[in-house]
């Protein structure tokens, strides 16, 4: 599905020769207005004909080059007019403002693909790049129930189905995955209001995933 090149926000063009190493892995979550299951993850359209998600991390632990980017978090918007898999997605990207100059260019980099890794793949299916801007992000997640909050953009709060024997429902191998090769959690919302760049959505009840992450290059 997905192809290699890189998504490049504007101030983080890199040139591949001067990449140091990193690696980064913590816990991630999005939230859209589909309904649960999202089926833009198996490549079908939007519940809604349209869908406006946003994704979130927190990084665990991490690095870039010497730079260390333990605890900070990183989210994004993405909206798309029709089916995912056919482009023309329009993206946002909020990076931690706790950050230094150096660790915001490091997650930047890393966070919209221009310094390869898995996200790098995204970059065939983005029309337009709307901004990269720090914001106060909170993402906080305990067993089934997760946050994320981002100055000037919104909020998300989903809550993981319950399943068999109380296990979580998850689905794995999808082809459209912002994190490969792990299960994701599916949940539904207690609420997802995003307003920003034009775009705003005010839904309940609606998709939501979360899962662990790691990225590397």
């Amino acid at each position: 599905m997905f192809r290699e090149r890189p998504l490049v926000l504007p101030g983080l063009r890199i040139g591949r020769d001067t990449m140091p190493n990193w690696s980064v892995k913590g816990a991630y979550m999005e939230a859209c207005n589909c309904e649960a299951i999202c089926p833009c993850v198996v490549l079908s359209p939007p519940t809604e004909g349209e869908c406006t998600v946003v994704l979130g991390w927190h990084v665990d632990d991490g690095h870039h080059g010497s730079t260390r980017l333990d605890g900070l978090n990183v989210a994004m918007l993405a909206h798309t007019d029709g089916n995912m898999k056919d482009g023309n997605w329009k993206v946002a990207l909020y990076l931690d403002e706790r950050a230094t100059e150096e660790q915001s260019k490091a997650l930047g980099g890393i966070f919209s693909g221009a310094e390869g890794g898995h996200l790098a793949a995204l970059g065939p299916l983005i029309g337009q790049v709307m901004g990269a801007r720090p914001a106060q992000i909170d993402f906080k997640g305990s067993g089934r129930r997760w946050n994320l909050s981002i100055e000037g953009l919104g909020s998300a709060e989903i809550e993981g189905i319950t399943g068999q024997n109380d296990g979580p429902v998850q689905i794995s191998g999808h082809p459209l995955a912002p994190v490969p090769g792990v299960p994701f959690n599916v949940a539904r919302s207690e609420h997802l209001h995003l307003s920003d760049h034009g775009f705003a959505c005010e839904v309940s009840n609606k998709n939501g995933f979360y899962t662990h992450f790691e990225y590397q290059a």
